[in-house]
């Protein structure tokens, strides 16, 4: 009886670790496990630049959304990036999205400057106005052939 009780508290114990882990997970990782709060909007870049998903987006240095999904649209041949922006923020239909590196190499994030419209980007509707990373390499190609 003694051993059982001991082989049940320890295996009590494993659970209530493994739920408070998975818990601290989801947590730390900003993940959504039950819906999706915030306003779906999209963005169309000529090029990501290594754009992950879950990248941050931020306005004025403020993170107010995350990027939710990136896919090729294959009508224009641009990348489709779904912003995933929290619900009280809402973005002008004259905003500019920007893809932007944290230092030298650092991670990819969206910086959106906000615009002077009165009308407000809806659910489902798109930024307009992009502006692709700037590419490093293509700069030091062009700078060392002398191309600038």
């Amino acid at each position: 009886m003694r051993r059982f009780n001991l082989e049940l508290s320890v295996g009590l114990f494993f659970i209530i670790g493994i739920l408070c882990l998975a818990y601290l997970s989801i947590r730390l990782g900003k993940m959504e496990v039950i819906g999706n709060r915030g306003t779906a909007i999209y963005a169309e870049f000529s090029n990501v630049g290594g754009l992950k998903d879950g990248a941050v987006v931020e306005i004025a240095g403020v993170e107010v959304g995350r990027v939710k999904d990136i896919t090729l649209d294959l009508d224009n041949y641009e990348a489709k990036v779904q912003l995933l922006i929290q619900p009280k923020v809402q973005i002008q239909e004259d905003a500019i999205a920007s893809i932007k590196t944290r230092g030298l190499v650092g991670e990819k994030y969206i910086e959106i400057s906000a615009g002077g419209s009165e009308k407000i980007v809806r659910s489902g509707g798109k930024i307009r106005d992009t502006q692709p990373p700037f590419d490093l390499e293509k700069a030091i190609s062009k700078l060392v052939f002398g191309k600038v």
